[in-house]
């Protein structure tokens, strides 16, 4: 059965930064539509030992800081990793079929993430996650392009 990873506050579950989450009710129809997948949900800052509630975070520089200026970049490469190498199997069997992942997350962001400036305003890039992913070629879908 193939496998779609999907950022876990899409899902609902609330993991987002501020204790909330982004359900998305048009991903939920389409993967329900489909009966054969997998979702896989996950959140690498709360698999990197990150609290829900936790400070806004964004890559500075190559390195995530949060709003307050401190460095969580240990605990979001840390997620990653973990995530990733309970996928490594899946990835490598060639299960894992796509991910649909948060825009402008530091973690998930596809398209565009915040510039570490804390303003709002967004630059090309993509989140830690997202470019793990991508490194390792699964196919990468913005939950707005939905």
């Amino acid at each position: 059965m193939k496998k779609v990873v999907v950022s876990a506050c899409l899902l609902g579950e609330c993991c987002k930064y501020s204790g909330g989450n982004n359900k998305s009710e048009r991903m939920l129809e389409l993967l329900a539509a489909r009966d054969d997948i997998e979702v896989v949900g996950v959140c690498p800052e709360v698999a990197g030992g990150l609290p829900t509630p936790r400070p806004a975070a964004e890559i500075v520089n190559g390195e995530v800081i949060n709003k307050d200026g401190v460095s969580v970049d240990a605990e979001f490469r840390a997620g990653v990793a973990a995530i990733m190498d309970r996928l490594s199997r899946s990835i490598e069997a060639g299960e894992v079929e796509t991910a649909i992942l948060q825009s402008r997350s530091p973690s998930c962001g596809v398209h565009q993430v915040y510039d570490g400036t804390f303003s709002g305003t967004l630059i090309a890039g993509k989140g830690l996650f997202a470019r793990a992913l991508d490194d390792a070629g699964i196919r990468l879908v913005d939950v707005a392009d939905l």
